[in-house]
């Protein structure tokens, strides 16, 4: 059950949400969003391939069935059904040390997620089979319906000193290179695959957009790299929001502050228009040009210690629900931003 008032969007229907990302970031925030309503749509990224993921997409020429499966999990009622199935999606076979398995390291809602695929010859149809199974609170869609390989260029600090560009290709090695270089020039291949079409509409019939937190090159950014899904999140009639994470530096994003990051978003997405910002307010740092960067996008900031209170950089779901509910009433769900 919902842990504040559930949100009403137009004609008085739950609230309609779309969140998109990937990974653990996508999952924190469906976490939240599950409390406040039962119109959840999950648009996740599809370019990863690294572990379990990267064997299948590689060995069955299938989408990297990873990020969807934990948007899956993270939709799974906090019910004895919900836990037992998150727990069996999330659940990951180990080998013995002597033996080199072939089912070593595979999550459990892989294989399952990709069965359903092999037999339905359907991923939309697959993911919504799987989300019955589990109960889920919302669909889970992919980002587009043919796999995605992303890639970009780090200046890194050669022998003398001088700045060297390399080019980076593939989400696990690009995710990692920030570490010690400047990450630039990020693309996606194909460069105009598809967007998942079922993903397009429910867009357009949003009443919000949540896009974050997440890795921001990784995660984040390639919803805005392919030209149709960046089309509709600039048209649509949705409010438009956009989580902060609550680490700045990370793998690929070393050396960038809170309002670097705004600027990531303005650079790749020129012509899109942000109505609010979400950030813990021990991540900004320097707020006047964290509002400055913010404003540029139309954005209104907000502000809220949403991190699990242990020192790590992870979400609390029910401190996030709550922030994304003041965020959401705030606004005038009847008149939908321009």
């Amino acid at each position: 059950m919902p842990i504040l008032p559930p949100l009403s969007g137009r004609d008085d229907a739950p609230v309609r949400v779309v969140a998109l990302g990937g990974g653990h970031g996508l999952s924190a925030s469906l976490s939240a969003l599950r409390r406040l309503t039962s119109e959840i749509t999950a648009v996740v990224t599809v370019a990863d391939d690294g572990g379990s993921s990267g064997k299948l997409r590689d060995e069955l020429d299938v989408l990297p069935p990873g990020d969807l499966r934990m948007a899956l999990a993270a939709l799974c009622d906090d019910t004895d059904w919900g836990r037992t199935w998150r727990d069996v999606m999330q659940h990951r076979f180990s080998s013995k040390p002597e033996s080199a398995g072939s089912l070593d390291q595979h999550a459990v809602g892989n294989l399952l997620i990709v069965a359903l695929w092999e037999l339905l010859q359907d991923p939309v149809a697959g993911l919504r089979w799987a989300g019955a199974l589990l109960g889920a609170r919302g669909q889970v869609l992919p980002m587009s319906t043919v796999p995605l390989t992303i890639s970009g260029d780090v200046l890194e600090e050669g022998a003398n000193g001088e700045l060297v560009r390399r080019r980076i290709r593939g989400q696990a090695s690009l995710a990692s290179a920030g570490s010690s270089a400047l990450v630039a020039n990020v693309s996606l291949e194909p460069r105009n695959a598809p967007a998942c079409a079922e993903a397009l509409e429910a867009i357009e019939l949003a009443d919000w957009v949540v896009l974050g937190p997440g890795s921001w090159y990784t995660s984040v950014l390639p919803h805005l790299l392919l030209p149709e899904m960046r089309h509709a999140l600039e048209t649509t009639p949705a409010r438009r929001l956009l989580t902060m994470n609550l680490a700045t530096e990370t793998n690929e994003t070393a050396g960038l502050d809170a309002a670097a990051h705004l600027e990531v978003i303005a650079r790749y997405a020129p012509d899109l228009r942000l109505d609010a910002i979400l950030a813990d307010p021990d991540t900004v740092g320097d707020l006047r040009r964290f509002e400055a960067a913010a404003a540029r996008l139309g954005a209104r900031c907000f502000f809220g210690r949403v991190g699990v209170g242990t020192g790590r950089a992870v979400h609390d779901p029910l401190r996030l629900a709550a922030a994304y509910h003041d965020v959401f009433t705030t606004y005038d769900s009847d008149e939908p931003s321009s």
